[in-house]
């Protein structure tokens, strides 16, 4: 079993259908940043996605399970039975187990959770893409067990030294649910039980992966307080 370099012509077509304008246009970017991929629509909604898959010819689909007309698996269910093969991919805040494995049932071939960030989805889709390169016939089990294993087994995005996922999670939750109002590295040090310095280093790493943002509070006098707020649709 072989794998060939990418070429113009096998740069594989992405199809992202996602409700929210902001994700949908967040989501095309990173497609369009990784070599060998390259979005051919985007769509906000399972009737437009079957209309544009009826015209336009894709290889992937970047698919939000949740959409205005209709869950997203039955969009891929009437794909399937009309013959259509394209691959899916699905970018979902869902974590029902039962959905997930009626989804590879349908030939998901990955989940991508909200919120993500870009390297995550540049992952997935490398690993997809050499996937989809293997060509040939294999030896043996073991050459078919390494296939899957691209897609089945995804390396942990390393966090910058000294920070954890645990409590990454922790800090995003907290600025999930502050809403638009966002919250200070003060008050979610208070809040969380750790210390400003590190409630700011969280704070400041969600902000560099794009998932936050940040704005001085005019208030009394003296130095603006910083407030960070979450980004709708990461």
């Amino acid at each position: 079993m072989s794998t060939q370099p990418t070429t113009a012509a096998d740069t594989i077509r992405v199809l992202v259908i996602e409700d929210d304008p902001v994700a949908a246009a967040a989501h095309a970017l990173y497609v369009g940043r990784v070599p060998g991929f390259a979005v051919a629509g985007v769509v906000h909604s399972r009737a437009d996605a079957s209309h544009f898959l009826k015209r336009t010819p894709v290889d992937l689909l970047l698919l939000d399970l949740y959409l205005p007309d209709g869950h997203g698996l039955q969009l891929v269910r009437s794909l399937r039975s009309a013959g259509h093969g394209a691959d899916v991919i699905a970018v979902t805040s869902a974590r029902d187990l039962t959905v997930v494995r009626e989804g590879v049932s349908l030939g998901v071939v990955q989940y991508v959770l909200k919120p993500f960030t870009f390297s995550t989805l540049r992952d997935r889709l490398a690993r997809y893409a050499q996937f989809r390169a293997a060509a040939g016939e294999a030896s043996g089990q073991e050459e078919v067990d390494r296939a899957l294993s691209v897609l089945r087994a995804p390396q942990p995005v390393a966090l910058p030294k000294g920070l954890t996922q645990s409590t990454l999670q922790t800090i995003t939750r907290a600025l999930r649910e502050a809403g638009p109002e966002g919250v200070s590295s003060g008050a979610a040090a208070s809040a969380l039980g750790i210390s400003r310095i590190t409630a700011r280093r969280y704070l400041e790493y969600l902000v560099d992966s794009g998932r936050a943002d940040r704005a001085p509070q005019y208030g009394q006098i003296g130095r603006p307080e910083l407030r960070y707020r979450w980004l709708s649709g990461r």
